[in-house]
């Protein structure tokens, strides 16, 4: 069978995204896999797939999937794409939807030029809000790593776990070598996004992040938020932050107490149509 797909970006964070609502296709694991190769399928960190929604409230649901083929709850960066797709291929004409997720609602604005301003929710610093397992709640937990290393770092939900760290300079940190350890520690029994931020100034941070299931992308949406209230909760940034990643910048914004403001750019880069009979087993 015939599967219509759109390839989009944001900020390098790249995605399939397919509208399950005009048309119908069954994708497993092996499957999500293959079309995520990018030697011999589309390529992507993330398949993103559009789906009529549950709740009598929301416009669509929103359903994300790792390249390794795992069901994830959140994707800052997917749902921006989001919001411009079903914008795009007539599926609404609203400008600001309501999109049901696992994580729970988020609503995305659609702007000029691409642009996407997403309503993220309220942040979750509690252990068991994460999940991480941690006797109780601190402002930093120091993390043991392999060869008697050690690191410090806080942890936020964000529709999805997030362990932030502070490093000297993000272009030196060891991202390869400490990404993984964080991502499957035993303290975090879902895995976790480890993100490594510099401080530049009080309105200004770098950041790279090592995805679950993913490796390190160009770009994170959840984890520039994550990183950003963690800098703030601890009094090292303003309300206010540009968040700086390989891929390009996104703003922040958040009050104690309040949902977090993700503003920044989506791209679309090609429609296409495939034969999903070649990427099933």
């Amino acid at each position: 069978m015939l599967l219509e797909f759109t390839k989009m970006h944001g900020l390098g964070n790249d995605f399939m995204v397919v509208d399950l609502i005009s048309q119908r296709a069954y994708l497993d694991t092996e499957t999500i896999q293959r079309l995520a190769d990018r030697h011999f399928g589309i390529g992507f960190d993330q398949l993103l797939i559009v789906e009529p929604p549950d709740l009598p409230e929301a416009d669509f649901k929103y359903r994300i999937f790792n390249a390794d083929g795992s069901e994830v709850e959140q994707c800052g960066n997917g749902v921006r794409c989001f919001a411009r797709f079903v914008h795009e291929r007539h599926l609404t004409t609203k400008t600001s939807i309501t999109v049901q997720t696992k994580a729970g609602i988020v609503k995305p604005e659609l702007g000029q030029n691409g642009w996407v301003r997403v309503n993220m929710g309220y942040p979750k610093f509690l252990p068991n809000e994460i999940p991480f397992i941690a006797e109780q709640p601190e402002a930093l937990y120091t993390l043991e790593l392999a060869n008697d290393q050690n690191i410090s770092i806080d942890v936020v939900n964000m529709g999805n776990p997030h362990a932030v760290t502070i490093v000297p300079d993000v272009l030196t940190a060891d991202v390869a070598g400490i990404g993984p350890q964080v991502e499957s520690h035993k303290r975090f029994p879902e895995r976790v996004n480890a993100g490594f931020m510099q401080i530049i100034d009080e309105k200004h941070v770098r950041l790279r992040v090592f995805e679950r299931g993913v490796g390190e992308t160009l770009a994170c949406g959840t984890g520039a938020c994550a990183a950003a209230v963690s800098g703030m909760r601890r009094g090292l940034l303003t309300n206010s932050v540009e968040v700086e990643l390989a891929g390009g910048k996104l703003q922040i914004e958040w009050q104690e107490g309040d949902v977090v403001w993700m503003t920044g750019p989506t791209t679309h880069v090609y429609d296409g149509r495939l034969d999903l009979r070649y990427f099933q087993g």
